[in-house]
C-alpha cells in the first residue's frame, strides 16, 4: 500500500491468476479505475482483463501491444498480480526493450503459488495470496488513505490521456502492418497472414467464443488480435487456451475439445498451422465419433514457420524439412478441406480475406445449432512474422573447413522466405 500510495504511474500487470481466481477481474478493474492506472495482460492470458475497458491496453510477450510495453516501461511501480512474469513474456519486442530498469520501477507480486514469488523476476514487496482476495485489501487499504496521501491520484487524468494516446498510436500502427506495408507480398488466391487474422477477430467479436492457439509464426502472431471481453464479470469464464512454456504442437484441437465438452454453450474454435493441423487428424476424427463439434481454424501455407523463419534470418534461406507443399517451390498445397470432407466433416476453403468472415459465420452456425465440426482452411501467402527468440540466434560460425561455406555475413535483408 505504501509503494501505491507514493507511486506517480503505477501500472497493473494481470496474468492467468487474476482469471482463475474467481471474481479478481472484476476486483482488478475497480482498483485500476480508482487508480486510473493501465492494465496490461500477460503473455498468452489475454482473457485476464476485458480488452473494451479503457484502462486495458493488451498483452505483453510475442507479437503483444506496443500500448502495453509503453505503459509498463514508463512505470514507477508494477503491480503483477497472478503473474510469474514469464521470461518469454517480457522480452524484448519490435527492437523495444520494455521491461523497466531495476532503478527506475519497484514491482510488487501477488501469487498463490509461493514457488513463483521470484522465481523469475526479482519483486520488492511478495504477498503469497489470492489474486482476488489480495486485490481487494490492497484497494481496502487504499481506500483508508486520504486521496492528498496517494500521490498517483493527483495526475490521474494526465495518465488517462498517456494510455489513451498510447492505444491510438498502437492501432493505428496495427492498421498499417496489415493493410497497408509489404503489399509486395500479396499473392492472387493467398491471404496475407495479418489480414487473416483481422478477419478471424472480427468473425469472433461479441460470440463469448473460447479461443485456443496452437504455437507456430501465424497462430502466435494473433496474440496482436485475440482480444476478450467477459459477458459477466461476476460469472468470469477462461476465454484463451494455449500451449504456454510447453510449446508443444497439437495443442490447439485437442484442448478445444476439452473447452467444449466443458461448456457447451460457447463456442469453442481452434487456430493452428498447417505443421500442427497435420498431427491433429485424431483429434478430429474424435469429433466426429464422439459428436463434439467444433470450429477448427488451419492457416495453410505449406511450411512450418517458425522453423523457417530461422533458416531464413541466420542460415542464408537454406531449407531443411521446413516446406510443407507437395514438392519444393511448387505451388501445390495438401488440401485440408478435402482431408475433413474426407472424416465427415463440414469444411470451408478461403482464398480471398473477404471470404472468411462469412466462413466463420457458417461454421459457427454448424458448431453451435447442428453440432458439426467444421474446418476451416484459410489458404496463406508465405510471409513470415518476427522470430520467436532473436535474443537467443545468432549468425552460426562453421569450425570445420567443409562446412565453412555455408556461413553467413549478416541476416537475410527482407526476412521473408525467397519462395515467398
Amino acid at each position: 500500500i505504501n509503494l501505491l500510495s507514493q507511486c506517480q504511474n503505477p501500472c497493473i500487470l494481470a496474468g492467468g491468476g487474476v482469471m482463475m481466481s474467481q471474481g479478481a477481474i472484476n476486483t482488478v478493474k475497480e482498483l485500476a479505475d480508482y487508480l486510473g492506472c493501465p492494465v496490461a495482460t500477460t503473455y498468452l492470458h489475454n482473457d485476464s482483463y476485458p480488452a473494451s475497458d479503457s484502462l486495458s491496453v493488451g498483452p505483453l510477450g510475442y507479437q503483444g501491444f506496443e500500448s502495453a510495453m509503453k505503459c509498463i516501461n514508463e512505470a514507477d511501480v508494477i503491480l503483477a498480480i497472478g503473474s510469474r512474469m514469464n521470461p518469454f513474456g517480457t522480452l524484448q519486442q519490435y527492437d523495444f526493450e520494455y521491461w523497466p530498469k531495476k532503478d527506475k520501477c519497484k514491482i510488487i507480486q501477488i501469487d498463490i503459488d509461493q514457488q513463483r514469488l521470484g522465481l523469475t523476476k526479482e519483486a520488492d514487496c511478495y504477498i503469497h495470496g489470492d489474486a482476488n482476495l489480495s486485490t481487494k485489501q490492497i484497494h481496502d487499504g487504499l481506500k483508508s488513505l486520504q486521496q492528498s496521501e496517494i500521490k498517483c491520484l493527483q495526475n490521474k487524468q494526465q495518465r488517462l490521456d498517456t494510455v489513451s494516446k498510447h492505444k491510438k498510436e498502437w492501432e493505428d500502427k496495427l492498421n498499417e502492418w496489415t493493410f497497408e506495408a509489404n503489399a509486395e507480398y500479396d499473392r492472387q488466391g493467398r491471404i496475407r497472414p495479418r489480414k487473416a487474422l483481422r478477419s478471424l477477430e472480427q468473425a469472433l467479436a461479441g460470440k463469448n467464443a473460447i479461443v485456443s492457439t496452437d504455437i507456430g509464426n501465424i497462430c502466435s502472431v494473433a496474440n496482436s488480435y485475440l482480444r476478450f471481453d467477459q459477458q459477466d464479470l461476476n460469472e468470469q469464464q477462461a476465454s484463451f487456451l494455449a500451449a504456454m512454456t510447453f510449446g508443444n504442437c497439437q495443442y490447439a484441437n485437442a484442448s478445444v475439445m476439452g473447452a467444449k465438452v466443458a461448456a457447451p454453450n460457447r463456442p469453442c474454435v481452434a487456430y493452428a498451422g498447417d505443421g500442427a493441423f497435420g498431427m491433429s487428424f485424431n483429434e478430429l476424427l474424435t469429433c466426429t465419433r464422439e459428436n463434439i463439434p467444433i470450429t477448427s481454424v488451419v492457416f495453410n501455407n505449406g511450411q512450418w514457420g517458425a522453423e523457417k523463419k530461422n533458416q531464413v534470418l541466420w542460415f542464408g534461406d537454406r531449407y531443411i524439412g521446413v516446406n510443407l507443399n507437395k514438392h519444393d517451390n511448387d505451388d501445390q498445397y495438401v488440401s485440408f478441406t478435402d482431408i475433413g470432407k474426407a472424416m465427415d466433416l463440414e469444411a470451408i476453403r478461403c482464398t480471398d480475406e473477404d471470404q472468411i468472415y462469412d466462413a466463420m459465420n457458417v461454421a459457427l452456425d454448424n458448431q453451435m445449432n447442428k453440432g458439426k465440426t467444421t474446418i476451416v482452411e484459410i489458404m496463406c501467402t508465405k510471409e513470415l512474422g518476427a522470430p520467436f527468440r532473436r535474443d537467443a540466434m545468432k549468425l552460426p560460425k562453421r569450425l570445420l573447413p567443409k562446412y565453412q561455406q555455408t556461413n553467413q555475413n549478416k541476416e537475410s535483408s527482407t526476412g521473408q522466405p525467397t519462395d515467398i
